[in-house]
């Protein structure tokens, strides 16, 4: 279910911007999280709509830009024309394999290359604030098809 942490935190965030808490934006909270995915504004809306088919398209979309202004959420693009949402989880790093044929994303995470990364940044003279690995593939299951 839906950490209270995040529930407040978009609570207070609505706040100050002068606008209200509703049952739907609560809602829309909660199965974002519940869903764990990489979601596109048509992604979520789908999934509501089987629960509750009054919430509106372009409800679910306004409602995500907010989580992302909030911080609660990350804009995500991987190529294919879309916006796409995840829970951010600023104490967990992750990178992402995207298959270019079917749009699969499957988070992973490798101490290797995160090691890596920090040494060819000092190599350079930089140090990491942060970043972000997006690997464009096919999966095992395109691949054959191709």
């Amino acid at each position: 279910m839906v950490n209270s942490k995040t529930k407040g935190k978009f609570k207070d965030f609505l706040l100050t911007q002068g606008l209200k808490s509703t049952n739907q934006r609560e809602l829309i909270l909660e199965e974002f999280l519940r869903a764990g995915a990489h979601l596109s504004t048509e992604d979520l809306y789908l999934r509501l709509r089987k629960k509750n088919p009054r919430i509106g398209y372009a409800t679910v979309h306004r409602t995500l830009k907010l989580f992302a202004q909030c911080g609660i959420a990350e804009q995500r693009h991987f190529g294919d024309g879309q916006a796409r949402y995840e829970a951010s989880d600023h104490d967990e790093h992750h990178d992402h394999l995207i298959c270019i044929s079917c749009g699969k994303i499957v988070e992973f995470e490798d101490s290797r290359i995160e090691e890596l990364q920090i040494e060819v940044a000092g190599e350079h003279g930089f140090s990491i604030e942060r970043h972000r690995l997006d690997l464009y593939v096919y999966c095992s299951h395109c691949s054959i098809q191709t």
